[in-house]
């Protein structure tokens, strides 16, 4: 087998290789940390770099939206206020609508019992009329048919 002397200390086979991955380990340890460490200074060098944007026409827009729907809020309360008094204003019509209508048809109702009541005792008293006028004609003509001078022809 190989061997390799180093300061005095002979490495053979087995050991070369604990040696060789533990300055591989090493050596891939202070890469990684040197990375890391170029990582935040670049990071570092970024941040002091940085400068905001500048975001004033955006708040200024946000401002103008605020407002607009503060006043769009506004117009939908007045809407909304109004269609309240509209709703209770119809209402009330239509409960004086219903109160008129009622009493139309109580004196329709009213109104045509009377004419019924009426109509009743015009016929009523038609009817009692006609039998007087019929029992008037009826008498009279019995009272000239028994009468010897009003027919000749009869007495012969």
């Amino acid at each position: 087998m190989a061997e390799v002397e180093f300061a005095g200390v002979k490495f053979k086979g087995g050991k070369m290789i604990a040696v060789i991955m533990a300055l591989s380990t090493l050596v891939g340890g202070l890469y990684g940390a040197f990375e890391v460490y170029k990582d935040y200074m670049d990071m570092k060098e970024q941040i002091s770099k940085y400068v905001a944007p500048d975001l004033s026409g955006f708040e200024k827009k946000v401002a103008i939206v605020q407002e607009e729907m503060k006043s769009l809020k506004t117009e939908v309360q007045i809407v909304s206020d109004v269609n309240k008094d509209l709703k209770v204003d119809l209402k009330g019509d239509i409960r004086r609508i219903e109160k008129i209508v009622e009493d139309v048809e109580t004196r329709v109702k009213e109104d045509s019992r009377e004419w019924n009541t009426t109509i009743r005792g015009i016929e009523k008293d038609t009817d009692q009329r006609l039998k007087a006028i019929e029992k008037d004609v009826d008498t009279k003509i019995k009272r000239a048919l028994n009468n010897p001078l009003a027919n000749p022809a009869i007495s012969n």
